[in-house]
């Protein structure tokens, strides 16, 4: 190991201890608080059939509203969250976030009473404390793995996409035992003390620290600069990378929150396989693929670049996304697309996390990515009350709105390549 290398390592470990100065355990922390939050998002779906059944009178589209309300605040709070945590450190905004996640759904379970307090509890308090987890977790790992950013944004993202594989049968029998509201606030209980103890391990790596041995990858263009918000806002690569996140987000975000209904439309709804109920099985396995496809093509851009790897996969989950319009009536059609409709779609979370990295630098990544993904609540606004207005217009077919998101995965796929590829590179190689 040469002098440069150990005085790098001892800097972090000097500054936080052996166990907070390794970069591994940080991004073992970060994993572990994202699994924690990922049953906010993909187990919505398991509720909404006890929800419906407690509010009759109350149309899908408006319970939908949950679910589109708990996205929004889990994005468009984001940008402040990450300036804050950019400015005065991770700890205290990931503290916060863990309160806010276990208030969202133990008030959800305890005393909601109308869809209304849903609205409150499960969408503005789980998705605001969702929100700040997310950004600082994510932000966290471009920071300490400059070097492997697609990856380290990866395995982060993962958790968020593949922990609910973990849990959602689990959360499923327990609703089943429960009811929605017991189930509720049990697992709300259960996921914010694990927040909490993530939040004590993690932090920012010192001022000055690099990784052992640091090369750039050859495949990945870095800037040389760290842009605020302001200056990341008058690039117009930022806006170009804002339509294709919204764009691609869609078709993902419409499947997770309205599995349940898009199984009924496509008539698969009652369907079982080894006993276990269609929906809560799919979309385990679909958890799973949504997970390996954030490690997956975070690394493959490692290797190959982000806009290469956006263009494929974005152009693949376009087809995947067509094809599940044809497959009416048929369950076993549906248990092996839809795993894979998450594994071409799950990249999102990892590419746009780590090229924010690359284009914008490092320095003031939570602020800056927090910006960028809000463009995955611009997104659940169509993906979530949206698409079941849409589809309640074609008597409950999610036929339309697949069709929309397909077009926009092919639309993104073709900017990643031809347009924003070109941008970045010419303005980077004008830095040098």
């Amino acid at each position: 190991m040469s002098n440069v290398s150990m005085s790098q390592d001892d800097i972090a470990r000097q500054a936080l201890g052996p166990i907070a100065g390794n970069r591994w355990v940080q991004l073992a922390a970060g994993v572990i608080a994202m699994v924690v939050i990922s049953n906010f998002q993909y187990a919505f779906t398991l509720f909404t059939p006890g929800l419906k059944a407690q509010f009759a009178d109350v149309p899908y589209k408006d319970i939908a509203l949950i679910y589109t309300l708990f996205i929004l605040f889990e994005t468009w709070p984001v940008p402040v969250a990450g300036y804050f945590i950019d400015k005065f450190g991770i700890r205290n905004l990931m503290l916060i976030g863990a309160v806010l996640i276990t208030l969202g759904w133990v008030l959800g379970g305890m005393y909601a009473t109308s869809v209304f307090h849903l609205y409150i509890t499960y969408g503005v308090l789980a998705g605001t404390g969702a929100g700040i987890i997310y950004i600082a977790t994510v932000a966290n790992a471009v920071k300490w793995f400059p070097d492997k950013r697609g990856l380290a944004a990866g395995l982060t993202a993962a958790g968020f996409g593949g922990g609910s594989a973990l849990t959602l049968i689990p959360i499923n029998a327990t609703i089943t035992s429960m009811g929605w509201a017991g189930a509720m606030t049990s697992w709300g209980i259960g996921q914010g003390v694990i927040a909490i103890l993530a939040a004590l391990v993690l932090h920012h790596p010192p001022k000055g620290w690099l990784p052992k041995d640091w090369v750039q990858p050859k495949a990945v263009v870095q800037t040389r600069r760290d842009f605020n918000a302001g200056q990341m806002m008058s690039q117009k690569e930022f806006y170009i990378m804002y339509a294709m996140f919204l764009m691609v987000c869609a078709g993902g975000l419409m499947t997770t929150g309205n599995m349940s209904q898009i199984a009924k439309s496509l008539n698969v709804f009652d369907a079982k396989f080894m006993g276990i109920a269609i929906v809560p099985f799919v979309a385990t396995l679909a958890g799973v693929t949504n997970a390996f496809a954030r490690i997956m093509w975070g690394a493959v851009s490692d290797r190959f670049g982000r806009e290469y790897t956006m263009a494929f996969a974005f152009a693949l989950e376009g087809v995947l996304i067509f094809l599940m319009t044809q497959i009416s009536g048929n369950p076993i059609a549906f248990m092996i697309l839809m795993p894979f409709v998450f594994l071409a779609w799950g990249e999102i979370y990892a590419l746009f996390s780590a090229i924010t990295g690359d284009v914008f630098g490092p320095k003031n990544a939570s602020g800056n990515y927090g910006i960028l993904y809000t463009a995955k609540g611009m997104a659940s606004i169509m993906a979530g009350w949206g698409a079941a207005a849409v589809a309640a217009a074609y008597a409950g077919s999610f036929e339309v709105p697949y069709y929309i998101a397909s077009a926009f995965d092919i639309i993104a796929a073709v900017m990643a390549l031809y347009i924003l590829r070109p941008i970045i590179r010419k303005r980077i190689a004008g830095e040098s």
